[in-house]
């Protein structure tokens, strides 16, 4: 089983880059697999082939193709620092919400539809589940700008995976999530570090990566009929 990158024409009319992966066996439902500020590296590329062999069809969008088309980074030096510039200054926050839409747009007419995103794409999976149509559940891997958006309310159920070690988010800002108490939203907290579901970082935590995974497709299945 084998992924392909396709152009996909989004809502503003820009052509982008996505990579579909069809389902192994029984299709259990669509999901948009949200990338790092990496791009669509083999990490990313893998998870989608990961879920699609669960049984979900993967559509896994290209969101900065329209600054630099085919991105794919490495996690330090220069990559990184470009990676940073793409994420933070050159591409607006809600186009990125935008494609997801338009990804979940193209496979709901099949089933339910899950969004799961990793760092720059946790943020965009809390924000489908606040704000997007035809998402049936979202699990968001240690999204940066979900502290800051605790007051939004997740409008289907979503499950949030941070490390208790992360440099990057520290646990004040998880402690407002879990504060907030959102009837639909359910955090998780790991014993690991930012990233901690990448064999390819230094902060891979194997146990916690495995957990964090169960919980997902717990989530799917239980939000899949």
């Amino acid at each position: 089983m084998t992924g392909q990158m396709e152009t996909m024409t989004m809502s503003d009319g820009a052509e982008i880059g996505v990579y579909h992966v069809q389902p192994e066996g029984e299709r259990r439902g669509g999901l948009v697999l949200v990338q790092e500020i990496f791009g669509i590296t083999d990490h990313i590329r893998d998870l989608c082939e990961e879920y699609a062999a669960d049984g979900y069809e993967v559509l896994a969008p290209a969101l900065f193709d329209r600054e630099h088309p085919g991105f794919e980074a490495g996690y330090t030096g220069p990559d990184f620092e470009r990676a940073v510039q793409l994420a933070r200054q050159l591409h607006p926050f809600d186009l990125s919400l935008a494609d997801v839409q338009s990804c979940v747009d193209a496979l709901r007419d099949k089933g339910p539809v899950f969004v799961v995103g990793y760092c720059y794409g946790g943020s965009v999976a809390w924000f489908a589940a606040t704000r997007l149509e035809g998402v049936a559940a979202a699990s968001s891997y240690y999204g940066s700008l979900v502290p800051g958006a605790a007051g939004e309310v997740p409008k289907v159920p979503v499950i949030l995976h941070f490390g208790r070690h992360d440099q990057g988010i520290p646990m004040e800002g998880v402690e407002k999530v879990i504060a907030a108490d959102h009837p639909k939203a359910t955090v998780y907290i790991y014993e690991a570090g930012h990233g901690f579901n990448s064999d390819r970082r230094k902060d891979f935590h194997e146990p916690s990566c495995d957990l964090a995974k169960e919980r997902t497709l717990e989530l799917f299945e239980a939000n899949g009929r």
